[in-house]
């Protein structure tokens, strides 16, 4: 290729590397990441080859982009301060019933249109490169993907129906089933106008909005449509314990195992939360959804906080991802921080296991980069997950932080690693 069309060669050099090798992460100290163009070209201690540019990060933590596999980025800055601290114990202190529809029916489209680009600029702030939005503004989404250079699975949510509470006491739920599947057309429609668009920036995929919302014609039908366009196909489910209670009185049987037996869980399958479940104590039901999960392959979104600031735990992370569900993680509410996932996904199941080695910081790391990259049908051993947006401000697919290291001792040692003739008494 001539010199003057070859893509530019940037190489960054950070003090700490999470690198993949193809098998898991690993730790590299003072490594380098040369990117050109779109790829990452290299990842290693050291690089002879030739470069355009070189960053100088000897005081940061390069890691591969994060991953986000369920959020709502046009109403989720709006969840600030307006539902912390508060519940109904007659909903077992779920929002959705009572604090949600509120915000949103107090919510215009100029408003979902400034959420959209706040969370897109605070997410990538806290180093997420790819996120799978499930809401109703998909083509603003669309078109503000390429200016922030952020890869974005969109999913165009639908349902036959709404839950709605007239005493706040009852849940009752309203049907509209042609409205479902006029919701379902609008998705596959929107499929096949955005699906790859922006050079592939954008993919879509197919969401009913909540199991305890859609009719089993409707479940079916979608997950028949992501089957064929090869797209992930999630839904809200097991996420409140008046839904569960709610599905088991209608099926005799807990919302997975009512999806199992519709034949709608699958490896494509990502269940939005999962966390109210047969042998959780929040059911008091027999055991078994985790196995069904493992059996069918399919994967989780945990959305760890906007569950613990309600006290309300997973049981546990650490329980799932040994059963062998892939675990993935999800920002969900405000603030829409993976970084805070990751610590509060640890934290939560060590709490629920009583065993401090029960997900480590590198099974929190996986879940927000490999499992998320699953979830996505994206091979993670394939390198398709490490592709750069063009346009991703700051070092490209990576997050840059400071490592937690300070002192003067601290200091000594970058000091003698950058000037190591003038280090004293260094041999």
């Amino acid at each position: 290729m001539p010199p003057e069309t070859a893509p530019k060669r940037i190489a960054i050099r950070a003090g700490y590397v999470i690198a993949f090798d193809g098998r898991g992460h690993r730790l590299l100290r003072d490594g380098v990441v040369v990117i050109e163009g779109d790829t990452i070209l290299h990842v290693g201690p050291r690089f002879d080859g030739r470069v355009d540019e070189t960053v100088d990060a000897h005081d940061r933590v390069l890691t591969p982009g994060l991953i986000s596999t369920h959020a709502h980025i046009s109403g989720s800055p709006l969840d600030r301060s307006f539902i912390e601290d508060r519940g109904n114990p007659q909903f077992w202190y779920s929002g959705l019933f009572e604090m949600l529809p509120v915000r949103s029916d107090a919510q215009d489209e100029e408003a979902g249109r400034a959420c959209v680009d706040f969370s897109m600029a605070e997410l990538l702030r806290g180093g997420v490169t790819t996120v799978m939005e499930i809401g109703t503004l998909g083509e603003y989404v669309v078109e503000r993907a390429p200016h922030y250079g952020i890869r974005v699975y969109m999913g165009q949510a639908f349902r036959s129906g709404r839950w709605l509470t007239k005493d706040g006491k009852r849940v009752e739920w309203e049907w509209n089933e042609e409205q479902g599947r006029q919701g379902l057309r609008r998705a596959m429609d929107f499929h096949t106008r955005w699906d790859g668009a922006h050079g592939d920036l954008v993919r879509c995929f197919v969401s009913p909005s909540q199991i305890d919302t859609c009719t089993a014609e409707l479940l079916k039908d979608a997950k028949r449509f992501a089957d064929e366009v090869k797209r992930p196909y999630q839904v809200h489910t097991s996420q409140s314990v008046v839904e569960f209670n709610e599905m088991v009185a209608r099926h005799g049987k807990t919302p997975i195992a009512w999806m199992r037996e519709l034949g709608v869980l699958g490896g494509n399958t990502v269940l939005g939360h999962a966390i109210i479940i047969g042998g959780s104590s929040w059911t008091n039901y027999p055991d078994g959804d985790i196995r069904l999960m493992a059996e069918a392959g399919c994967s989780v979104a945990h959305a760890v906080w906007v569950f613990a600031r309600r006290g309300v735990a997973m049981e546990s992370f650490g329980r799932y991802r040994e059963a062998g569900v892939n675990m993935s993680l999800g920002t969900d509410t405000n603030p829409q921080s993976v970084i805070e996932a990751m610590r509060w996904a640890a934290v939560v199941s060590k709490m629920m296991e009583r065993n401090t080695e029960a997900t480590t910081a590198a099974h929190a790391f996986d879940a927000a980069t490999l499992g998320g990259a699953r979830a996505l049908m994206r091979d993670p051993g394939s390198g398709e997950e490490h592709r750069v947006q063009r346009k991703r401000r700051g070092c490209g697919p990576c997050l840059r932080q400071r490592p937690p290291r300070r002192g003067r001792r601290a200091r000594a040692r970058r000091r003698r690693r950058r000037h190591p003739r003038s280090a004293p008494g260094r041999r």
